[in-house]
Protein backbone atom coordinates (compact mmCIF):
# COMPACT_ATOMS: atom_id res chain seq x y z
CA UNK A 1 0.00 0.00 0.00
CA UNK A 2 2.81 2.51 0.70
CA UNK A 3 4.56 3.66 3.82
CA UNK A 4 2.69 4.96 6.89
CA UNK A 5 3.27 9.02 7.39
CA UNK A 6 0.81 9.49 10.03
CA UNK A 7 -1.11 8.20 12.96
CA UNK A 8 -4.12 9.91 14.07
CA UNK A 9 -7.66 9.43 16.44
CA UNK A 10 -9.60 8.70 13.36
CA UNK A 11 -7.05 7.09 10.99
CA UNK A 12 -3.83 5.98 9.74
CA UNK A 13 -1.86 7.80 6.99
CA UNK A 14 -0.17 6.20 4.06
CA UNK A 15 1.86 7.48 1.06
CA UNK A 16 1.53 5.70 -2.11
CA UNK A 17 1.55 5.71 -5.95
CA UNK A 18 -1.08 5.83 -8.22
CA UNK A 19 -0.26 3.02 -10.40
CA UNK A 20 -2.48 4.92 -13.42
CA UNK A 21 -1.19 8.69 -13.09
CA UNK A 22 1.98 8.02 -11.33
CA UNK A 23 1.24 10.90 -8.80
CA UNK A 24 1.42 10.36 -5.23
CA UNK A 25 -1.80 9.73 -3.00
CA UNK A 26 -2.33 9.94 0.57
CA UNK A 27 -4.63 6.65 1.82
CA UNK A 28 -6.39 6.99 5.34
CA UNK A 29 -7.34 4.41 6.76
CA UNK A 30 -10.33 4.99 8.93
CA UNK A 31 -10.85 3.66 12.49
CA UNK A 32 -13.39 1.65 12.76
CA UNK A 33 -15.58 3.38 15.50
CA UNK A 34 -15.75 6.36 12.54
CA UNK A 35 -16.32 3.01 9.76
CA UNK A 36 -19.58 2.73 12.29
CA UNK A 37 -20.19 6.29 12.09
CA UNK A 38 -23.79 6.54 9.83
CA UNK A 39 -23.45 10.07 9.83
CA UNK A 40 -20.04 10.42 9.44
CA UNK A 41 -20.13 7.89 6.48
CA UNK A 42 -23.11 9.70 4.62
CA UNK A 43 -20.98 12.50 4.89
CA UNK A 44 -17.99 11.06 3.48
CA UNK A 45 -20.12 9.55 0.87
CA UNK A 46 -21.47 12.64 -0.49
CA UNK A 47 -18.25 14.54 -0.83
CA UNK A 48 -17.35 11.85 -2.59
CA UNK A 49 -19.92 11.40 -5.41
CA UNK A 50 -19.28 15.62 -5.21
CA UNK A 51 -15.12 14.94 -5.67
CA UNK A 52 -14.98 16.59 -9.24
CA UNK A 53 -16.45 19.94 -8.15
CA UNK A 54 -14.50 19.59 -4.68
CA UNK A 55 -11.73 19.41 -6.68
CA UNK A 56 -10.14 23.12 -5.87
CA UNK A 57 -6.99 24.38 -5.28
CA UNK A 58 -7.55 25.08 -1.51
CA UNK A 59 -9.06 21.84 -0.71
CA UNK A 60 -7.64 18.08 -0.45
CA UNK A 61 -10.73 16.58 -2.22
CA UNK A 62 -11.42 13.10 -1.37
CA UNK A 63 -10.75 11.06 -4.94
CA UNK A 64 -12.00 7.85 -3.51
CA UNK A 65 -13.55 6.11 -1.13
CA UNK A 66 -13.75 2.44 -0.62
CA UNK A 67 -13.98 -0.39 1.52
CA UNK A 68 -11.03 -3.08 2.49
CA UNK A 69 -11.69 -7.16 2.07
CA UNK A 70 -11.55 -7.18 6.12
CA UNK A 71 -14.09 -4.06 6.02
CA UNK A 72 -11.83 -1.08 6.80
CA UNK A 73 -12.88 2.32 5.24
CA UNK A 74 -10.11 3.94 3.27
CA UNK A 75 -9.93 7.20 1.57
CA UNK A 76 -7.90 8.22 -1.27
CA UNK A 77 -7.14 12.03 -1.48
CA UNK A 78 -4.22 13.89 -3.31
CA UNK A 79 -0.76 13.61 -1.03
CA UNK A 80 0.02 17.33 0.20
CA UNK A 81 3.97 17.77 1.03
CA UNK A 82 4.30 20.93 3.14
CA UNK A 83 4.00 22.32 6.88
CA UNK A 84 0.82 22.26 8.85
CA UNK A 85 -0.61 25.15 9.70
CA UNK A 86 -0.43 24.16 13.95
CA UNK A 87 3.38 23.65 13.57
CA UNK A 88 3.99 26.87 11.60
CA UNK A 89 2.33 28.90 14.74
CA UNK A 90 4.29 26.59 16.93
CA UNK A 91 7.36 27.41 16.10
CA UNK A 92 7.11 30.99 15.08
CA UNK A 93 4.35 31.67 18.22
CA UNK A 94 2.38 33.91 15.50
CA UNK A 95 2.05 34.62 11.89
CA UNK A 96 3.02 38.10 10.52
CA UNK A 97 -0.47 39.99 9.36
CA UNK A 98 -0.22 39.73 5.81
CA UNK A 99 1.15 36.32 5.19
CA UNK A 100 -2.21 35.48 7.83
CA UNK A 101 -4.64 37.41 5.46
CA UNK A 102 -3.27 35.26 2.32
CA UNK A 103 -3.27 31.72 4.50
CA UNK A 104 -7.64 32.66 5.56
CA UNK A 105 -8.04 33.98 1.89
CA UNK A 106 -7.03 30.82 0.71
CA UNK A 107 -8.69 28.81 3.54
CA UNK A 108 -12.00 30.63 3.00
CA UNK A 109 -11.97 30.00 -1.02
CA UNK A 110 -11.77 26.61 0.11
CA UNK A 111 -14.47 26.30 2.03
CA UNK A 112 -16.73 28.46 0.09
CA UNK A 113 -16.19 26.35 -2.57
CA UNK A 114 -17.88 23.01 0.01
CA UNK A 115 -20.33 25.10 1.31
CA UNK A 116 -22.00 26.09 -2.10
CA UNK A 117 -21.86 22.42 -2.32
CA UNK A 118 -24.02 22.19 1.21
CA UNK A 119 -20.67 20.63 2.65
CA UNK A 120 -19.67 21.71 5.98
CA UNK A 121 -16.33 21.45 7.67
CA UNK A 122 -17.48 21.03 11.42
CA UNK A 123 -13.60 20.58 12.80
CA UNK A 124 -12.00 23.41 11.33
CA UNK A 125 -8.02 24.04 12.61
CA UNK A 126 -4.90 24.47 12.43
CA UNK A 127 -4.18 20.79 12.58
CA UNK A 128 -6.61 20.54 9.33
CA UNK A 129 -4.83 22.94 7.51
CA UNK A 130 -1.40 22.33 5.37
CA UNK A 131 0.44 25.13 3.36
CA UNK A 132 1.90 24.16 0.67
CA UNK A 133 4.25 25.67 -1.84
CA UNK A 134 3.43 26.23 -5.39
CA UNK A 135 5.66 25.73 -8.74
CA UNK A 136 6.79 29.67 -8.51
CA UNK A 137 7.96 28.81 -4.70
CA UNK A 138 4.49 30.66 -3.48
CA UNK A 139 2.66 29.13 -0.28
CA UNK A 140 -0.80 28.44 -0.36
CA UNK A 141 -2.93 27.21 2.36
CA UNK A 142 -5.49 24.03 1.76
CA UNK A 143 -7.96 22.48 4.06
CA UNK A 144 -8.13 18.99 5.03
CA UNK A 145 -10.02 16.65 6.20
CA UNK A 146 -14.12 18.01 5.41
CA UNK A 147 -15.82 14.53 5.46
CA UNK A 148 -13.66 13.15 8.31
CA UNK A 149 -14.66 15.83 10.93
CA UNK A 150 -17.43 13.60 13.22
CA UNK A 151 -20.80 15.37 14.50
CA UNK A 152 -20.50 15.63 17.71
CA UNK A 153 -23.47 16.53 19.39
CA UNK A 154 -22.61 18.54 22.79
CA UNK A 155 -25.93 19.29 24.31
CA UNK A 156 -26.17 16.94 26.78
CA UNK A 157 -22.65 17.16 27.94
CA UNK A 158 -23.16 20.93 28.01
CA UNK A 159 -26.19 19.94 30.66
CA UNK A 160 -23.66 18.23 32.82
CA UNK A 161 -20.74 20.67 32.63
CA UNK A 162 -21.30 21.00 36.44
CA UNK A 163 -20.21 17.56 37.07
CA UNK A 164 -16.19 16.61 37.97
CA UNK A 165 -13.98 15.23 35.95
CA UNK A 166 -16.00 15.21 32.27
CA UNK A 167 -13.66 15.10 29.34
CA UNK A 168 -15.50 16.44 26.22
CA UNK A 169 -12.39 15.77 23.54
CA UNK A 170 -10.86 19.32 22.16
CA UNK A 171 -13.55 21.59 21.61
CA UNK A 172 -11.30 24.82 21.28
CA UNK A 173 -12.37 25.56 17.55
CA UNK A 174 -16.28 24.59 18.19
CA UNK A 175 -18.96 27.54 17.53
CA UNK A 176 -21.02 27.99 20.61
CA UNK A 177 -24.07 26.55 17.88
CA UNK A 178 -22.06 23.12 17.82
CA UNK A 179 -21.28 23.04 21.48
CA UNK A 180 -24.81 22.88 22.10
CA UNK A 181 -25.83 20.49 19.77
CA UNK A 182 -27.57 22.84 17.42
CA UNK A 183 -27.87 22.68 14.07
CA UNK A 184 -25.13 23.88 11.90
CA UNK A 185 -24.63 25.66 8.55
CA UNK A 186 -21.62 27.39 7.07
CA UNK A 187 -21.47 30.12 9.26
CA UNK A 188 -20.20 27.48 11.83
CA UNK A 189 -17.46 27.06 9.83
CA UNK A 190 -16.68 31.01 9.95
CA UNK A 191 -16.61 31.30 13.72
CA UNK A 192 -13.88 28.34 13.82
CA UNK A 193 -12.22 30.29 11.03
CA UNK A 194 -12.58 33.67 13.04
CA UNK A 195 -10.47 31.03 16.10
CA UNK A 196 -7.90 30.11 13.81
CA UNK A 197 -7.27 33.79 12.66
CA UNK A 198 -6.87 34.73 16.05
CA UNK A 199 -4.55 32.22 16.99
CA UNK A 200 -2.42 32.75 13.95
CA UNK A 201 -2.17 36.20 14.89
CA UNK A 202 -1.38 36.28 18.48
CA UNK A 203 -0.45 32.69 19.05
CA UNK A 204 -3.41 32.64 21.58
CA UNK A 205 -7.09 31.87 21.34
CA UNK A 206 -9.45 34.77 22.38
CA UNK A 207 -11.43 32.55 25.68
CA UNK A 208 -9.20 31.56 28.59
CA UNK A 209 -9.63 28.69 31.41
CA UNK A 210 -8.41 26.31 33.27
CA UNK A 211 -10.34 23.63 31.72
CA UNK A 212 -11.84 22.21 28.42
CA UNK A 213 -15.33 22.95 30.27
CA UNK A 214 -14.22 26.43 31.47
CA UNK A 215 -13.04 27.35 28.13
CA UNK A 216 -16.43 25.67 26.32
CA UNK A 217 -18.64 28.26 28.96
CA UNK A 218 -16.23 31.17 28.22
CA UNK A 219 -17.39 30.84 24.35
CA UNK A 220 -21.71 30.09 25.27
CA UNK A 221 -21.54 33.09 27.52
CA UNK A 222 -18.43 35.46 28.09
CA UNK A 223 -17.08 38.18 24.56
CA UNK A 224 -13.29 37.03 23.39
CA UNK A 225 -10.79 38.69 24.29
CA UNK A 226 -9.70 41.77 21.95
CA UNK A 227 -6.75 40.67 19.63
CA UNK A 228 -4.98 44.03 21.20
CA UNK A 229 -5.57 42.84 24.68
CA UNK A 230 -3.59 39.50 23.37
CA UNK A 231 -1.02 40.92 22.05
CA UNK A 232 -0.55 44.91 22.76
CA UNK A 233 2.69 44.49 21.23
CA UNK A 234 1.70 44.13 17.73
CA UNK A 235 -0.63 46.98 16.97
CA UNK A 236 -3.25 45.41 15.09
CA UNK A 237 -5.00 47.49 12.57
CA UNK A 238 -8.73 48.44 14.00
CA UNK A 239 -10.56 46.60 10.88
CA UNK A 240 -8.35 43.81 11.82
CA UNK A 241 -9.81 43.52 15.46
CA UNK A 242 -13.57 44.49 13.80
CA UNK A 243 -13.62 41.67 11.67
CA UNK A 244 -12.34 39.06 13.39
CA UNK A 245 -14.72 39.98 16.57
CA UNK A 246 -17.76 39.81 14.57
CA UNK A 247 -16.58 36.24 12.93
CA UNK A 248 -16.49 35.17 16.61
CA UNK A 249 -19.97 36.80 17.30
CA UNK A 250 -22.05 34.13 19.60
CA UNK A 251 -25.08 34.71 16.94
CA UNK A 252 -24.70 33.15 13.92
CA UNK A 253 -26.65 35.79 11.80
CA UNK A 254 -24.73 38.37 13.16
CA UNK A 255 -21.38 36.79 11.57
CA UNK A 256 -20.40 37.24 8.20
CA UNK A 257 -22.46 35.61 5.95
CA UNK A 258 -19.37 33.39 3.92
CA UNK A 259 -16.23 33.09 4.65
CA UNK A 260 -14.57 34.76 1.36
CA UNK A 261 -16.77 38.18 3.20
CA UNK A 262 -14.57 37.76 6.28
CA UNK A 263 -11.38 37.23 4.20
CA UNK A 264 -12.31 40.38 2.17
CA UNK A 265 -12.66 42.10 5.97
CA UNK A 266 -10.00 41.29 6.87
CA UNK A 267 -7.37 41.84 3.99
CA UNK A 268 -8.94 45.33 3.30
Amino acid sequence: MGHKVGEGGMSVVYVARDQVTGEKVAIKVLSASLGRDENAMARLRREAELAGQLAHPNVAHIMRLGETANGLVFVVMPFLDGELLCDRIYHERQVALRPAVRFISDIAAGLHSAHLLGIIHRDLKPENVMLCHDAAGAERAVVMDFGLAKQRRMSTEVRKLTATGIVLGTPEFMSPEQIRGKPLDPRTDIYSLGLVTCEMLTGQLPFAGETQQEIMIARLTGDPTPLRQLRPDLHFPAAVEAAVARSLDREPRARYATAPEFAAALGA
